[in-house]
């Protein structure tokens, strides 16, 4: 799956910056490739209001 970080991360809580950090995404614009699993899935879940998701 494509993610891409599209709203900025100033405001959000630590652990969803966190979260965030850990798909790879800092800056607004970023965009990483990650496995389709439970695990990734949990973490769109935790921050889907700051990213966009494309299966791939």
């Amino acid at each position: 799956m494509k993610i891409k970080l599209v709203k900025s991360l100033i405001g959000s809580k630590k652990d969803q910056i966190a979260t965030a950090h850990a798909l790879g995404l800092k800056k607004i614009g970023d965009e990483t490739t990650q496995p389709d699993n439970p695990a990734t899935k949990g973490k769109v879940a935790k921050i889907i209001h700051l990213i966009e998701v494309t299966e791939a």
